[in-house]
């Protein structure tokens, strides 16, 4: 009987009949998902198979490739590192302050930003190891400390990139991308590592049983520190390609990703529960992503959606690796010599079925060009009312002129912002419209538009290094002095004051505080006792004005960097806010009107972002058609207090 029963388990995973399919389809899922999405876009978007936008997924796959391969280590061997998206924002950070502030030779500062890399993930390994730490806390920990070195090293501004280095972003030859090449490079070490060598063995060996791999003689805690040292290692190399695209280093950069990262290597077919996992699963997790990203943008879903969706793929991921063990099936990154010759025949087989099916599909769209004028829109956020609005009067604009307005959100990440402009050139829009999340960040994709020919409107803050057709946008350092008078004169000239900075890194927080510094001269009487940033949002805002209350109760003033700061100061001010505390804010956002209104907020700096996006549209259309437009529009700023709040249109 027990061996009738092994003969028919082996039978069902043989490549024959439905048994052999599904078990084809169970051990190849993450092939089979990456496949089927190709085609599905490929019918959906025309704009999908092209050559550039292929090659755009490949640059946009990349960061979150390097850091997956690193992070592939980690969770193959039963751990997890939180700490890879911060460890690549110090690594590049590092590079750039050596290399421009410090004057160290560039070669130099490309090995100390590796060794950060590798210092931050053998930190990691030892406090794990040997400090007994669960890898979630060790790394949790990690994450914020490198995140606060890279602000502190920076001093929370963009640091610009040797030219050197920033060539690591460009292209060879014309058309192969540097990033998508050392993509590939790091991917066969990675292979390489975890099939040809004994601490490629031993991590498989200690997500397996770490026990019983103590117990067989292997030294398990040294094995770690190497482990978390080789992620140290990618994370470092990820982040200097990183901000060799964004041609600086960016110390908010790479937020988030080590969530992407964790989900590439899950959906590639590696166990969070360690002990199996491979390299190439690795990079068709990433592709899947980034496949993913790059056809919604192309089928303008909100990104709100995309991350619904996103979300949903990795579920789906973590139930087919479920499914797949209860199958039987061999598990990722293990099995003998036949089984990579059959994988590498089901790689081909894939491969010549997804090219006859996406040439097919392709068809569907020859000829199908309309003549309706496409404008794309990316916004660095929309989770703020200021940005809202621009969306909104840039929508209204566009319906009225008939133009087919397709409106990304960035969501404070110059490197997805990166990827939204990438992706807008490859669709071969009419013209783009770009509110900056930095404006040096932006200026190699704005570079890569204006090659295509195709003209770049800036909104709100400007591009650093690149051709626009015209900047529309607010004086933020007027703004700054019009709020230093504002608050100083409803003083009387004397007083103390806290501000409350935005986020750290930002043009907009950086102009509006050298502003405000530069208005406040004219007032000697006023002295700032603190400067926090609250990150442009309420809930900081609310707890940080907190705080600070507790060391300086007897405030008389409060400038914040925006509404939503100024509306949780306001908050936490109580009863004080408008009586005896007076609190300037800055954008004139339907809630910060309404406190001008009630009196609790007594003036904001009001830009009119939705005729902000009104004439960004209106010109980026005119310049789309060829016409001259002028290369700076300013929308005046406005101070808003209770007297004139009604008359305001915003």
């Amino acid at each position: 009987m027990a061996t009738d029963t092994l003969k028919s388990s082996a039978g069902a995973g043989g490549a024959s009949g439905p048994g052999g399919l599904r078990r084809l389809l169970l051990d190849n899922g993450a092939l089979t998902a990456l496949i089927v999405l190709v085609i599905a876009l490929s019918a959906l978007s025309g704009d999908f198979l092209t050559a550039d936008n292929l090659l755009n997924i490949g640059v946009q796959a990349a960061v979150t490739a390097i850091l997956a391969f690193g992070v592939t280590f980690v969770i193959v061997s039963a751990g997890i590192d939180l700490s890879v998206g911060s460890v690549a924002a110090l690594s590049a950070t590092v590079l750039a302050w050596s290399a421009t502030s410090e004057g160290v030779p560039v070669v130099l500062a490309v090995l100390l930003a590796v060794a950060t890399g590798i210092a931050c993930g053998l930190v990691n390994g030892f406090l794990i190891s040997y400090g007994k730490l669960p890898p979630f806390i060790a790394t949790l920990a990690m994450l914020s400390v490198a995140r606060g070195l890279s602000l502190v090293i920076s001093q929370g501004s963009p640091i610009a990139f040797p030219d050197s280095i920033s060539h690591l972003g460009d292209t060879l030859g014309g058309w192969l991308p540097v990033p998508v090449l050392v993509m590939i490079v790091m991917g066969l070490i990675t292979a390489f590592v975890l099939a040809r060598t004994y601490l490629g063995r031993s991590m498989y060996a200690i997500g397996g049983n770490e026990e019983a791999a103590r117990l067989s003689g292997l030294r398990v805690k040294k094995q770690k520190l190497a482990i978390y040292a080789l992620s140290g290692l990618f994370a470092a190399a990820a982040g200097i390609v990183l901000a060799s695209r964004l041609s600086s280093a960016q110390p908010q950069a790479a937020q988030g990703y080590e969530l992407d990262a964790i989900a590439a290597v899950v959906i590639g077919g590696a166990s969070l529960a360690g002990g199996t996992g491979k390299a190439s699963g690795t990079l068709i997790g990433a592709l899947i992503l980034a496949v993913l990203r790059n056809g919604l943008n192309l089928l303008s879903v909100s990104a709100f959606w995309q991350q619904v969706v996103i979300g949903v793929v990795i579920a789906l991921a973590v139930l087919l690796d479920t499914v797949r063990r209860k199958a039987g099936s061999t598990p990722v990154g293990a099995g003998g010599g036949g089984d990579k010759r059959k994988q590498a025949i089901t790689y081909l087989l894939a491969a010549v079925i997804a090219v006859a099916v996406v040439a097919a599909t392709s068809l569907l769209h020859t000829g199908s060009s309309g003549t309706q004028k496409k404008v794309g829109l990316s916004l660095s956020t929309l989770n703020n009312p200021f940005f809202v609005q621009i969306r909104a009067g840039a929508e209204a604009e566009a319906k009225r002129l008939g133009v087919d307005l397709t409106v990304t959100d960035a969501q404070n990440d110059a490197s997805q912002q990166a990827n939204q402009l990438q992706n807008f050139t490859s669709e071969g829009v009419s013209s783009i419209v770009v509110n900056p999340v930095d404006s040096d960040a932006a200026g190699p994709s704005v570079r890569a538009a204006n090659k295509a020919d195709i003209p770049v409107v800036a909104v709100d803050r400007g591009v650093n290094k690149a051709k626009t057709a015209a900047l529309v946008a607010s004086d933020n350092v007027e703004g700054g002095q019009l709020g230093a008078k504002a608050l100083a004169e409803k003083l009387g000239g004397n007083g103390t004051i806290v501000i409350l900075q935005g986020q750290a890194g930002t043009s907009a927080s950086r102009e509006r505080g050298a502003g405000f510094a530069e208005g406040l001269k004219d007032y000697p009487g006023i002295k700032v006792v603190a400067k926090q940033p609250a990150d442009f949002d309420r809930t900081k805002g609310l707890d940080v004005m907190t705080n600070l209350l507790q060391a300086h109760p007897d405030i008389d003033g409060v400038f914040a960097e925006n509404d939503e700061m100024a509306l949780g100061a306001i908050k936490a001010l109580g009863s004080k806010a408008g009586k005896s505390v007076q609190v300037v804010g800055f954008d004139g956002t339907p809630d910060g009107l309404k406190a001008v209104e009630n009196g609790t907020l007594f003036a904001s700096v009001a830009q009119q972002p939705k005729e902000l996006g009104r004439i960004a549209v209106d010109n980026a259309l005119r310049a789309a058609e060829g016409e001259k437009v002028s290369a700076t529009v300013k929308v005046p700023v406005k101070v808003v207090t209770k007297e004139n709040v009604a008359g305001f249109g915003g």
